[in-house]
């Protein structure tokens, strides 16, 4: 039917004066629907090169998205006919449609906080950061405290005294500055003295505070014990700083094609701002939040973790899975190794639980339909983890589980087999893959051979039937999919500068992107909502300025995300593309 000339008038009016944006939507939804045409016009992405992950259609040219949900899949003449002549065309002249990304473990709100403080990521000299410093001194101190983020220490002359250094740049606060790992902080004098850590009583072999060479004072560097009673001082973030630091963070992942996420350590104040942030429509990510396990405590604090679950479980909001810390790190030589670490027959790392309290839990915790997500590095943890949801299916019986191994960072070659068998998903980071990571380059040195054979086992558990998860934990590496996808298919820097580390341990490009796809949706519960483009589930698509699949491996990275909805509706958008 054409469009009649009063409503043409309408449009004209509405466009030419400056209406509320919310009345021009309405007034133009009133006008279609005059014309004869549907009030919510159905959406045809056309000429694409559809990557579905669904086995029984892996590849189409076109779709259409009717309000939240994909309508159709095929090819464009089926697009074409099934969206009818109002429906809105967007043709992608061979650009790639994947699921929208899944990142299977990071830390928005709490990490997220960095946006709100002093932020050193990027300064390539010192020079950069102690004017950065100075700065945030003036505009970004808060109650007491300056409190920063990603601090490279390659980037200083050795032997420099940081406490010095910062008591005159950061005069009248106490200032914690992180390192970009998180392990270490560089404070100065009025945070040592807030803390009321005695020079003189310190051991820095046990308590981690540094010294100068010369002096034999504090120099400012922290970490271990010292580092976690500075930290424990830090002003708590507000619901609403919370709820700021997501924001940021949303936009961030949204411009990375990523529409689900899965918190791996939230603290009851943060399910408040992410409830909060549901009821309030200001989500643009789905978020499945992990419930922080204290090791302290046994079996009945699963209690409490059934009602917060069940409080704040929204629209795009849940809270049904739990976060158990089950070792250390490598590199620092607290995660739990079989054997001893090299050059340090004393030392293995410790067990955070029991084997007789980690069972009760986790039972307790299986029984109730969480999710588990385990915390281990060690090859010592994983067998202790495994062994722990071994037992809870003996006790429990059959019941639909999705839990999961997170970082897995040594593995003895006996375990491979029982991520498969037991059905225990491996989340891994493949930021930590690659020849020259300072982080591999730590781990490597502590465990020694034949063991820095067994990090990150990826291929090998594929191999053998395990179900491989891949994310960020950022913001310990990048944020952005395609970053981490290129590093697992080549286990190379992005830049390609070394060759690859462990190359019998790459996988193939459709077992990463459907780590970061369809496997991340099936641990989060959401694979009956998204991770594949199927008729029936919510349209959370990531569209791509080229077919992965024909760009060189080493080029994945380079991949550009044009557009990102979130159940149908544009949650980012590159600038330069059209929207209809």
């Amino acid at each position: 039917m054409a469009e009649s000339q009063g409503n043409r008038r309408l449009r004209t009016a509405v466009t030419r004066y400056f209406w509320p944006p919310c009345v021009l939507l309405s007034l133009s939804a009133f006008a279609f629907a005059v014309a004869g045409a549907p009030a919510e016009r159905p959406l045809i992405l056309r000429g694409a090169a559809i990557y579905t992950l669904n086995p029984r259609q892996p590849w189409a040219t076109a779709l259409v998205i009717s309000g939240e949900r994909i309508a159709y899949v095929g090819n464009d003449a089926g697009a074409l006919a099934r969206g009818g002549k109002f429906a809105r065309v967007i043709s992608l002249h061979g650009a790639m449609v994947l699921p929208g990304f899944h990142d299977g473990h990071a830390h928005p709100m709490s990490a997220g906080l960095r946006f709100l403080r002093c932020d050193l990521a990027g300064l390539k000299t010192a020079e950069q950061t102690y004017a950065a410093i100075r700065t945030c001194a003036a505009t970004k101190a808060r109650k007491g405290w300056l409190i920063g983020h990603n601090w490279s220490p390659q980037a200083f002359p050795r032997g420099t005294n940081w406490r010095v250094k910062l008591d005159a740049l950061v005069p009248n606060a106490a200032a914690y500055m992180a390192n970009d790992n998180g392990y270490t902080a560089r404070v100065n004098s009025r945070a040592l003295s807030a803390a009321a850590i005695d020079p003189e009583a310190a051991v820095p072999e046990r308590d981690g505070l540094g010294r100068d060479p010369v002096t034999h004072k504090p120099s400012g560097v922290v970490s271990g014990a010292a580092l976690e009673r500075i930290h424990a001082l830090l002003p708590k973030p507000s619901q609403a700083e919370y709820r700021e630091a997501l924001r940021h963070w949303m936009a961030l992942a949204s411009g990375f094609g990523i529409t689900s996420v899965f918190d791996a350590s939230a603290k009851p104040t943060m399910l408040d701002a992410y409830h909060s942030a549901d009821v309030a429509g200001e989500l643009t990510v789905r978020v499945v939040a992990a419930q922080l396990v204290d090791a302290h405590l046994g079996p009945e604090q699963v209690d409490a973790f059934v009602a917060q679950r069940d409080r704040v479980r929204g629209h795009y909001f849940r809270a049904d899975a739990a976060k158990l810390f089950l070792d250390g790190e490598i590199a620092m030589r607290t995660a739990a190794l079989l054997a001893s670490y090299a050059g340090m027959p004393a030392t293995r790392g410790d067990l955070l639980f029991s084997a007789e309290k980690l069972n009760g839990i986790v039972q307790r915790l299986d029984a109730d339909g969480f999710s588990i997500h385990m915390h281990a590095m060690g090859d010592r943890a994983v067998r202790a983890g495994l062994d722990a949801v071994e037992f809870a299916m003996r006790e429990n019986g059959a019941r639909d589980r999705r839990h999961q191994i997170a970082h897995a960072g040594v593995v003895d070659p006996a375990d491979l087999l029982r991520f498969g068998k037991l059905g225990v998903a491996a989340n891994l980071q493949p930021g930590w893959f690659q020849a020259g990571d300072p982080v591999m380059a730590e781990t490597e040195a502590v465990l020694g051979p034949p063991r820095s054979g067994w990090i990150y086992p990826a291929a090998s558990i594929a191999k053998r039937g395990g179900r491989i998860v891949m994310s960020s934990d950022w913001p310990a590496t990048s944020l952005n999919p395609l970053d981490n996808i290129q590093i697992a298919v080549t286990r190379q820097p992005l830049d390609g500068s070394r060759p690859a580390k462990r190359p019998e341990e790459r996988i193939d490009l459709a077992t990463a992107i459907a780590a970061y796809t369809r496997n991340a949706a099936w641990v989060a519960r959401e694979d009956g909502i998204d991770g594949t483009i199927e008729v029936g589930k919510a349209a959370d698509l990531a569209v791509l300025d080229r077919n992965l699949f024909r760009t060189k491996p080493d080029m994945l990275h380079n991949a550009r995300v044009l557009l990102t909805l979130l159940a149908g509706k544009p949650v980012y958008r590159d600038p330069h593309f059209r929207w209809p």
